[in-house]
């Protein structure tokens, strides 16, 4: 077997193959064996049939299975020859084959850049301070007080401000114009009973005016103009037709925020005891903010140093897993991704900056920590699972085994590395306040 390889770019290599005749007619003759074991051709007894009338008859699907046998048998042995380990599987194209010919084929593939960390004693991070004030436990509180609140069905009177108003809703989306008649729109979308609050700021602008007034059983119909900097951007600058009836008004009635407050809401002797561990846990969710802040800023300047070109594989897959925690946490709020309005391949390349970014720093990492001969333990493997399983609420042995299937346990192993060499490097990092 002949091979070439020529390199492409610094992660890029393109594989040439040429798989010897004989090869190909052994390999022909052994499939046109098999295939006349089983082969149903009128005048033939089953087995009997003549190998040039097999070859004859199944040509195409015949060379078709060779190629398919030969070609990815020959692909692993020219890399493991040359001692290459792709980043994903080779790219196979151009596969010629004929009975009496050499199977010439191309495959291209990525590898992983040589590279050379550099130093890396030279951070300078910066950090936010951690400042809970009162105005922040007030606000935790209020979150209480709003959580432990009940509603109150209203009778006798129309919506008012900070009434819970329960709805029937269509809505079209007018967009900009487009044809003869200077009208375009979508499909008018249809809710039921949708609770909205009066006076909450996500409420769209000019909607709670509509509805002010209104009785129970009222309809109404009404456009709305959104802001060309809307936040959500497939409204910015479109009007929206409702149609809505209302169904029920209620409002909401907020708990005393006493001692006795205090002591439904947990172990709490009092109202200050309380606000005192809505203190703690605000300081500590802070902190862990703080440190994340500081981890996020090393990761950006550790990307921003590595010159090297990035393999187009690793960054495809980083993407493809942005996409796939994106549906995950959708169907965890019970969205179908599939029925999502969603343009998955403007998502992908949205996120691509952030993704060439993520495996910057990941091979950055990688070569830090085989400078720095960090290993990774049976101990650390054992505290990883411990965490995870008390995070997730399952079993240590239940979180191995689901992590041993697909080779989850190298990249357990690469990722605690790389959690090693980010603590070397916030070791040796100044960290000066933001």
């Amino acid at each position: 077997m002949k091979t070439d390889f020529t390199k492409i770019s610094e992660c890029r290599q393109e594989l040439s193959v040429e798989i010897p005749a004989e090869a190909v007619e052994e390999t022909l003759e052994r499939l046109s064996k098999r295939y006349g074991r089983t082969a149903k051709i009128p005048g033939f007894r089953p087995g009997k049939v003549p190998a040039q009338v097999i070859r004859a008859r199944f040509r195409e699907q015949l060379l078709h299975d060779v190629a398919q046998e030969l070609v990815p048998k020959a692909v692993d042995d020219a890399l493991a020859t040359n001692e290459l380990t792709p980043l994903a599987t080779p790219d196979v194209q151009d596969v010629n084959i004929n009975e009496g010919q050499p199977l010439t084929f191309r495959a291209t593939f990525d590898t992983l850049p040589s590279i050379d960390p550099g130093r890396y004693d030279d951070f300078t991070l910066r950090q936010t301070p951690v400042n809970i004030d009162d105005d922040a436990v007030n606000k935790a509180m209020d979150q209480l007080q709003l959580r432990a609140s009940r509603l109150d069905p209203v009778e006798g009177r129309s919506i008012e401000h900070r009434d819970t108003v329960t709805l029937d809703l269509e809505r079209r989306l007018v967009k900009q114009p487009i044809d003869e008649n200077n009208e375009s729109s979508t499909e008018p979308e249809q809710h039921r009973d949708v609770s909205v609050e009066i006076g909450h700021e996500s409420n769209p602008p000019g909607f709670d005016k509509e509805l002010i007034g209104l009785n129970i059983g009222d309809t109404r119909s009404f456009t709305i103009k959104f802001p060309d900097d809307y936040e959500v951007s497939s409204f910015a600058g479109a009007e929206a037709a409702y149609e809505i009836e209302v169904k029920k008004i209620q409002l909401r009635v907020l708990p005393v925020l006493d001692d006795d407050f205090a002591k439904q809401a947990g172990d709490f002797e009092n109202l200050p005891a309380l606000r005192e561990k809505v203190e703690d846990d605000l300081n500590q969710q802070a902190e862990i903010e703080a440190k994340n802040d500081v981890r996020q800023d090393l990761l950006r300047q550790l990307a921003g140093r590595l010159t090297n070109e990035v393999p187009e594989a690793l960054v495809s897959q980083e993407i493809e897993r942005r996409v796939e925690q994106l549906a995950r946490h959708m169907m965890g709020q019970n969205i179908d991704p599939r029925e999502a309005k969603i343009d998955w391949n403007a998502f992908r390349e949205q996120q691509r900056v952030g993704a060439e970014d993520a495996v910057r720093s990941t091979l950055m990492l990688d070569a830090i920590a085989t400078r720095e001969e960090i290993h990774v333990t049976d101990d650390d493997v054992t505290q990883e699972i411990e965490r995870q399983a008390a995070a997730s609420g399952r079993t240590p042995s239940a979180v191995r085994a689901f992590i041993e299937k697909d080779g989850g346990m190298v990249r357990l192993h690469a990722g605690l590395e790389r959690e090693k060499a980010i603590d070397i490097l916030l070791s040796r990092s100044k960290i000066v306040s933001a």
